[in-house]
């Protein structure tokens, strides 16, 4: 018997609930990026860069490939791009009515 969908669903959350990841998938959704130029760009240790990156490649939203040399990264689910897209705007939407609820507290009269 298979798992429940809604269990997979919620393993997958957690495969993405680490910031690095996130920063990760956000740069490969831009392009492919070689290790060193992921460590440019990401505040990480070496060790824990490595350590996110084979998180990402067994839940196989990543995929890997040597080129000229070096390993380059690239996702292998052009869908994950949406659902960061998806997630920026229930942020902003989230901050915006947080922002009008706030400045709704702050008019009403006492």
């Amino acid at each position: 018997m298979g798992v429940p969908l809604y269990q997979a669903k919620a393993e997958f959350f957690r495969t993405l609930g680490h910031p690095a990841r996130i920063r990760i998938l956000e740069l490969l959704a831009e392009r492919d990026h070689a290790v060193h130029e992921l460590l440019e760009r990401i505040a990480i240790e070496p060790s824990n860069l490595s350590q996110q990156l084979s998180v990402l490649r067994r839940t196989s939203l990543v995929v890997s490939q040597r080129r000229a040399g070096e390993v380059v990264y690239s996702i292998s689910v052009p869908e994950v791009r949406d659902l960061l897209l998806s997630a920026r705007k229930i942020l902003v939407g989230l901050a915006e009515t947080r922002s009008a609820f706030e400045d709704e507290l702050m008019i009403t009269p006492e």
